[in-house]
């Protein structure tokens, strides 16, 4: 095939790709990342199409489309796919900070995929030494995913470490995978041994100066049009709902006001009271609450009682400090206690000191902290660190406020 028909064929995949690519969950992170990342390679090609760039037929062949194709693949293969190209950062085993990208981020954030577009020949030669310089092997990027899947529970499990291969892994490679705990998707290849006397080295030549290969060293080569074995995507993981809740100023301010317990007709001066009276109409928040915390240990911390009680002090009415009571007495009241990776993140605007006592708590004792705080969660988030939540509307201590509201 000669150079200009590899080029109209590269050309109309990554078109073609882009177009599914821009169909493909709208609105989940990365998605715009992956189609700028498409759109980019269209635009090389083109330019390579209009003579701008002069390139062998070689490197039409290894530009990122396949890596593209495969991660596309993969998020048209998955369920509840909630990012794409996600980064996330985690410590090596050196207590250095380090960055990886997810490509399908699937199961609600319980599956990770990294998606392989290399051809098995040349990932199992990576493998056993036989790569160019600075290539690293899958086994290697492996155990960096799983190390990072550690440091970032979902509600206190590692999400599954998935590598789906889209030309092939050779057989001893996919062993290895699975004995470390990485689930595999794609062909399974087989691999032969080749025996090799030293008149068969075509590089012997050039080793006079290095020790002599043992006379028939064994080699191993990949025979990709024998397939072993195929697997397909591991079913969704279902993870073991965790029992343990811990209740933030937010949740125990939401649960007692009298805006969630039918106190909700009401337009008052202040326009963000009125706005949640709205929300309330429309959603009821107090049941969603009801549902999540029920048959659960709820938990709060020293900083989230003792603010919500000068909170409470200040603006409750008699009806909510009524229901503050009642709330309290089904809690365990912790110390705070918050745990080793929530004392790495930077304070900023949105990070405080309270929220890290009553987040890092919850952390600490493996529960799902409930919250309208969702500032917070996204601040520290974007510093790397992933929280067990279960996000709700805030609502406001109103009942003092309603002798000058007026009914809806």
């Amino acid at each position: 095939m000669s150079l200009q028909a590899v080029l109209q064929q590269r050309i109309g995949s990554a078109q073609a790709l882009l177009q599914q690519a821009e169909q493909l969950c709208p609105g989940v992170q990365g998605h715009q990342k992956l189609c700028s990342k498409l759109r980019a390679e269209l635009r090389f090609l083109r330019r390579v199409e209009a003579g701008e760039l002069q390139v062998k037929e070689s490197h039409l062949h290894s530009t990122n489309l396949t890596h593209l194709t495969a991660i596309v693949d993969s998020a048209k293969s998955l369920e509840e796919v909630v990012a794409l190209l996600q980064v996330f950062t985690y410590q090596d085993v050196t207590g250095h900070r380090c960055t990886l990208v997810v490509d399908v981020v699937a199961s609600g954030g319980r599956t990770w995929v990294k998606a392989v577009g290399r051809k098995a020949e040349a990932l199992h030669n990576i493998w056993q030494g036989r790569g160019q310089y600075g290539d690293k092997s899958i086994i290697r990027q492996a155990e960096d995913f799983l190390q990072a899947a550690h440091q970032q529970p979902i509600h206190y499990q590692p999400p599954q470490v998935v590598f789906a291969f889209y030309n092939g892994v050779s057989s001893p490679m996919a062993d290895c995978l699975r004995d470390m705990g990485v689930s595999i998707r794609g062909d399974i290849v087989a691999v032969n041994s080749v025996v090799m006397d030293d008149d068969d080295d075509p590089e012997e030549e050039d080793l006079e100066d290095e020790e002599e290969e043992d006379e028939g060293a064994e080699l191993t080569r990949v025979d990709s049009s024998t397939v072993v074995a195929h697997m397909a995507f591991p079913a969704q993981v279902q993870m073991k709902e965790c029992r343990r809740v811990n209740l933030d100023i937010t949740t125990l301010i939401t649960y007692v006001s009298s805006l969630s317990h039918g106190r909700c007709h009401l337009a008052f001066r202040e326009p963000v009271l009125t706005e949640q009276a709205a929300q309330e109409r429309q959603q009821q928040v107090l049941p969603l609450l009801d549902a999540f915390m029920e048959g659960k240990e709820l938990f709060a911390c020293g900083s989230a009682i003792q603010d919500f009680q000068l909170i409470l002090d200040t603006l409750g009415g008699p009806a909510e400090k009524e229901r503050a009571q009642k709330l309290l007495a089904r809690l365990q009241l912790v110390e705070d206690q918050p745990s080793e990776r929530t004392m790495r993140l930077t304070p900023s605007a949105k990070i405080n000191r309270r929220s890290l006592m009553i987040f890092g708590s919850g952390d600490s004792l493996k529960a799902v902290t409930m919250t309208a705080n969702s500032r917070f969660v996204r601040a520290a988030a974007n510093q790397g660190i992933h929280y067990s939540v279960f996000i709700h509307q805030p609502r406001a201590l109103t009942e003092g406020k309603e002798w000058r509201a007026t009914p809806v």
